[in-house]
């Protein structure tokens, strides 16, 4: 998919499949292109990857028609518009919480590059951009893609005001600072997570925005929520998936030497 399909996809309710991607190696996009997705989703919030690779990774990925959607490491537009002029397909803006902040990277996303008072006055609808600037603005941020994470209880209270705001095309939930905020950390198959989670899908859907969730517990899980409408599917990541299947098969080849099967009991971090 390019930018312009995956907005569509999203806000008609269709499906788009992606995964997380952590590794800067140049190697990895190529062997991607077997793996049946519509984009990638390249974390700087909790991965530290520099300028340089983020421009280099989004821009082959685009080429490859995966749609980069960049999570920055705070809602800040400034940032927003630095990772889209490095290649960025799309924002995901972590720990949303307030319209303020959805308007401020409304404007940086779907206005780029206005700023100041211009931009202020065109987010608030007091001064509609020209015809010719408004041509200018629609061409420069065609297919952008802004996303915003809803990772706690205030989101969740305020869901129905951030969803007024125009031009979001879908929400991400954050699971595991949505667990902590809701005080059952980690707790993914808790009854109130599930009727939490599909409160949001339900709030998003009928307001004909993209909805997913970050996951890589469980795959029912993850099914069960895509069938209750969440449609943007973001499953696992690159080393998630990568120690699982290692685990997995030094687990039997140790079984079948009959050796000793060596299990760590430190989790990986969420992400």
């Amino acid at each position: 998919m390019n930018g312009h399909e995956l907005s569509t996809a999203l806000k008609s309710g269709r499906r788009a499949y992606g995964t997380l991607i952590t590794s800067t190696s140049p190697h990895v996009p190529d062997r991607l292109r077997s793996a049946g997705l519509d984009f990638v989703f390249i974390d700087t919030e909790h991965i530290v990857i520099d300028d340089h690779d983020l421009s280099w990774m989004c821009r082959a990925y685009a080429e490859m028609n995966l749609v980069p959607l960049v999570r920055i490491p705070e809602p800040d537009p400034y940032r927003a518009c630095k990772v889209l002029d490095g290649g960025a397909g799309g924002i995901i803006a972590p720990y949303v919480e307030s319209v303020e902040q959805v308007q401020a990277l409304r404007g940086a996303v779907k206005f780029r590059p206005l700023k100041g008072q211009k931009l202020i006055d065109a987010l608030n609808g007091t001064a509609v951009p020209g015809d010719s600037l408004a041509s200018y603005l629609s061409a420069s941020n065609e297919g952008k893609i802004l996303i915003i994470n809803i990772e706690s209880v205030p989101a969740v209270r305020n869901i129905d005001r951030l969803l007024e705001v125009p031009g979001i095309d879908a929400i991400l939930i954050g699971p595991h600072d949505l667990s902590v905020s809701l005080e059952i950390p980690e707790q993914y198959g808790h009854p109130e997570f599930d009727k939490t989670v599909r409160f949001v899908i339900e709030k998003a859907r009928a307001s004909s925005i993209g909805v997913g969730i970050h996951y890589w517990e469980n795959l029912e899980q993850e099914i069960a929520w895509a069938r209750c409408g969440a449609n943007l599917i973001v499953h696992s990541g690159d080393t998630l998936l990568f120690l699982a299947k290692l685990r997995e098969d030094m687990g039997k080849v140790r079984s079948a030497l009959g050796d000793q099967v060596m299990m760590s009991d430190q989790a990986v971090d969420p992400i």
